[in-house]
């Protein structure tokens, strides 16, 4: 009891530390920690990962706020279209095609999910990246987004964090850079900021739904209780390093977290497939 407790405790540390440094939330780092340590439980740790990523990204949106890397215009205009889509994204995951047994299709989904965004920023690690390197003002740099624009990243953002129980932020980054234009730290700290928004809707949804499905309703808030503490120090502490590290270390710690999250998550649901066949 007491070394799960202080692994959980580690896991909630490190993930802040990457939720506050790639303004990612932190789920794709807590969901396959937890699988591994504890088992498969997907939609619990869905259920208490919504509830982390609120919690790692308030300290984090302080620290870019106080780097002055927060536009707040855009972030205004993404997050109306984001909640709409995490509502339909958590109504998703609660279909009957990933209850009980059926989870592992979510935890397949998950990690194919996974896998397709590391691909994609390994094919960026490298590239010559003018949205990157920017450091003019939103209001310098290009015009104010539209909310069509906004549309195009906040609908996949929301969607992906209630279907999968993430913050969104491994979609909102790489679309605010490649669709909008908004420099690197910029779209971190943007992402961070609309994660607060979509983490408190779905992780409301997503636990009175766990509380519906399941007599044990409190063990999601009762884990995400043990992730918090450590989780708050890291994120601090990650946000920091948003701006203190080059760019180009920033973008591979990204690659590389993705790319370890995806081949645990996919081996995960390779091997339950064996097992229930074997």
């Amino acid at each position: 009891m007491f070394w799960t407790l202080t692994i959980e405790m580690l896991i909630g540390l490190l993930t802040g530390t990457v939720g506050g440094m790639l303004g990612v939330g932190g789920s794709i780092v807590a969901i396959p920690a937890l699988t591994f340590v504890l088992g498969p439980d997907q939609h619990r740790y869905q259920a208490a990962a919504m509830i982390l990523n609120f919690f790692v990204v308030v300290p984090a949106v302080y620290q870019h706020r106080r780097a002055r890397a927060l536009d707040g215009w855009s972030v205004l205009r993404i997050v109306p279209s984001a909640l709409v889509a995490v509502v339909v994204g958590v109504f998703l995951s609660e279909l009957p095609i990933f209850a009980g047994d059926r989870e592992v299709y979510l935890r397949a989904l998950f990690g194919i999910f996974l896998i397709a965004v590391s691909a994609y920023e390994l094919s960026r690690l490298f590239a010559h990246d003018r949205a990157d390197i920017s450091t003019r003002s939103p209001d310098e740099s290009r015009p104010r987004i539209r909310w069509g624009e906004a549309a195009i990243v906040a609908v996949p953002t929301g969607l992906i964090a209630g279907l999968l129980g993430v913050g969104g932020g491994i979609i909102a980054v790489p679309l605010q850079r490649r669709l909008l234009s908004i420099p690197l730290r910029r779209a971190i700290a943007n992402s961070a900021a609309l994660i607060i928004a979509t983490s408190a809707v779905g992780a409301t949804l997503k636990n009175l739904a766990y509380a519906t499905d399941h007599s044990d309703w409190t063990s999601p808030l009762q884990l995400a209780a043990v992730l918090i503490p450590t989780a708050i120090l890291g994120s601090l502490f990650g946000a920091r390093l948003t701006h203190r590290l080059p760019l180009r270390f920033v973008k591979v710690a990204f690659f590389i977290l993705l790319a370890a999250a995806a081949l645990r998550m996919v081996a995960g649901v390779v091997w339950s497939g064996i097992s229930t066949t074997g």
